[in-house]
C-alpha cells in the first residue's frame, strides 16, 4: 500500500490558484489532493504525471461511447468548419433530423405520437418538463418523486430531487415533490420475493387514492392534485437501484387511474446503458413524457431535451416562446446526437452491451462470494452496482467505500506488470454503493483488468 500521494509543484500551483479564484459551488473534491488530468481515451484517462486510471464511471454516465470517441470528434469537427452556431429562433437541419430520429423510434416503440423539445442540457429539461406537465394539468404544481431519486439541482429539479441538503439554503421554487419509497429490494422487507416486493411499493402507494382523506385525491370530482409521478427507471445517484420488473407496469396502472402522467428520467441510464435506448423500454409502459440528456452526444457539446406526447406538447397546447435557450439545438450538440444514432444502427448495441454487462455481473459476484464486505451486487446491461456492507454483509460502510476510492486514486496498483488506478464513482442511500457505468465500448480484457482491480481494492480493504 502507497502513501499518501503529494501533488507535484506544477499541480501545486494550479490548485492554488482553484483555491483562490474558482467557485466550489459545483465542485466536490472526493480525494486530497484532488488530480488534475490532462487527455483521456477510450476507457482511460491520464493525469499529469501521465499515469493512467480506467475509468468505470466515464463522467457518470455521459461519455457511454468512450473518451475521444474517433466517430462523434469527426462529427463535431466536421460541423465547427459548416455550421457551428445559429441563433435558436432559426432552423437547421440537424434539429429537425435528430427530433424526427427520437419521435419515429417512440412511435415505433410506444405507439405514440409526440414532438421533441431540446435544451442545453439534463437539470434544464427537467425544467422544460416540469412546464410542460404544469401547462397539461391547469398549473398543478405538485409532483410525485421517489426516495433516492435524483433530477439535478437547479430550483425545479432540487424540488423532486429526494436530497434536502440540495435545497435547504434555497427552499423550494413552485414544484414540490411528495417521495415515495423505491423498491430496494436488498433493504426491503424480508420474506418477499422481489416482484411481490413490488407489488406491495405499488399497493402502498394506491392507498394515498383510498378516500379523500388521504389527502391527494378528490373522489367527488375524479381529481388528484398531482401532476406527475417523476421516475428514474433504475435509480441513478441513488445506487443503480434496479426495480422488480413487474413494478412500472403496475404502478403505470394506478397512474393512469387518476389522470398523473408519468415522467421517465432517462439522463443517467438513456443511450444504451441498460441495453435499450431508454431503460424505461424494459418494463412494458408507454411514458407521457422522456427527459434525455449526457450520452447523447458522448459529453462532447451539451445538449438534452425532451419528448412528450402529442397530447401535451402540440403547439396550440404548448405554443412559441413556452421555454427558450439561447443555446438549445445547438447544431454541434445536434450533429454529434445524429452521428451517435447513426453509429448505434449499425451495430446491435442492445445485444452488446447485455452480453458485456452480464459477463461483468458474473465477474462482480464471483467477488461477492469471496468478499464478505459485498452486500449485493446487481445490474442490468451496464449499469451495474456493487453494495460494499460490515462484515454482515447488510450494514451500510461508507468508511470502507471511501477507502477504497482513495486507494484507487493513488495510481499504484500492478496487474500484468501494469501501474494503474482506478476511477470509481460512489452512491446510493448511505453512500456506500460502487455505480458502475463502465463505456460502452469497454473490451472484455478491460472489463477482467477492472474486476482485478477492484479485488485489490477489496483485499486492500479487509486488510487495513
Amino acid at each position: 500500500m502507497s502513501d499518501i500521494r503529494i501533488a507535484t509543484a506544477e499541480d501545486q500551483v494550479l490548485l492554488d490558484k482553484e483555491a483562490k479564484y474558482c467557485s466550489y459551488g459545483d465542485t466536490v473534491h472526493y480525494i486530497e489532493p484532488p488530480r488534475i488530468f490532462s487527455r483521456c481515451e477510450g476507457s482511460y484517462v491520464w493525469d499529469t504525471e501521465d499515469q493512467a486510471y480506467l475509468d468505470l464511471q466515464m463522467w457518470y454516465s455521459a461519455v457511454n461511447f468512450g473518451y475521444a470517441n474517433p466517430r462523434l470528434n469527426n462529427a463535431l469537427k466536421q460541423q465547427i468548419d459548416t455550421l457551428p452556431q445559429i441563433a435558436s429562433q432559426y432552423l437547421h437541419k440537424g434539429k429537425i433530423e435528430l427530433s424526427e430520429m427520437i419521435a419515429v423510434d417512440a412511435k415505433k416503440k410506444f405507439g405514440l405520437d409526440g414532438r421533441v423539445h431540446f435544451n442545453v442540457g439534463g437539470s434544464q429539461s427537467i425544467e422544460d418538463s416540469l412546464k410542460v406537465v404544469r401547462n397539461a394539468s391547469n398549473g398543478k404544481s405538485l409532483m410525485f418523486a421517489f426516495e433516492g431519486g435524483y433530477h439535478g439541482r437547479t430550483l425545479g429539479a432540487s424540488s423532486i430531487t429526494s436530497s434536502y441538503r440540495y435545497r435547504r439554503r434555497y427552499g423550494h421554487f413552485g414544484e414540490r415533490a411528495q417521495f415515495i419509497p423505491f423498491p430496494y429490494h436488498f433493504r426491503g422487507p424480508k420474506g418477499m420475493t422481489k416482484e411481490e416486493y413490488g407489488s406491495h411499493c405499488v399497493k402502498q402507494f394506491a392507498r394515498l387514492f383510498e378516500t379523500e382523506y388521504n389527502g391527494v385525491w378528490d373522489p367527488k370530482v375524479g381529481s388528484s392534485e398531482y401532476a406527475a409521478f417523476y421516475v428514474e427507471p433504475i435509480q441513478g445517484t441513488g445506487g443503480y437501484v434496479i426495480p422488480p420488473m413487474n413494478f412500472y407496469r403496475e404502478l403505470k396502472q394506478v397512474l393512469d387511474q387518476h389522470g398523473i402522467l408519468m415522467v421517465s428520467d432517462e439522463i443517467q441510464m438513456g443511450f444504451y446503458r441498460t441495453g435499450k435506448l431508454w431503460s424505461i423500454e424494459h418494463f412494458d409502459v408507454q411514458p407521457d413524457v422522456i427527459v434525455f440528456g449526457k450520452a447523447l452526444t458522448n459529453g462532447l457539446n451539451p445538449l438534452g431535451g425532451i419528448w412528450a406526447r402529442e397530447e401535451l406538447i402540440n403547439p396550440k397546447i404548448f405554443p412559441p416562446g413556452s421555454t427558450h435557450s439561447t443555446f438549445a439545438s445547438n447544431p454541434l450538440g445536434t450533429a454529434v446526437g445524429l452521428e451517435m444514432f447513426k453509429m448505434t444502427s449499425e451495430v446491435d448495441y442492445g445485444a452488446m452491451v447485455m452480453a458485456k454487462g452480464k459477463y461483468f455481473l458474473e465477474g462482480l459476484q464471483d467477488l461477492q462470494k469471496r468478499f464478505p464486505i459485498i452486500g449485493d451486487v446487481d445490474g442490468l446491461g451496464l449499469a451495474l452496482r456493487c453494495e460494499i456492507c460490515a462484515a454482515d454483509g447488510f450494514t451500510p460502510d461508507k468508511a470502507t467505500l471511501d477507502y477504497m476510492v482513495e486507494e484507487g486514486m493513488k495510481g499504484d496498483m500492478i496487474v500484468d506488470g501494469q501501474k494503474l488506478g482506478l476511477i470509481l464513482d460512489v452512491g446510493g442511500y448511505y453512500k456506500n454503493v460502487i455505480t458502475l457505468a463502465p463505456s460502452l465500448e469497454i473490451s472484455y480484457p478491460e472489463i477482467d483488468l477492472g474486476l482485478k482491480l477492484l479485488e485489490q481494492l477489496l483485499v486492500r480493504a479487509t486488510k487495513r
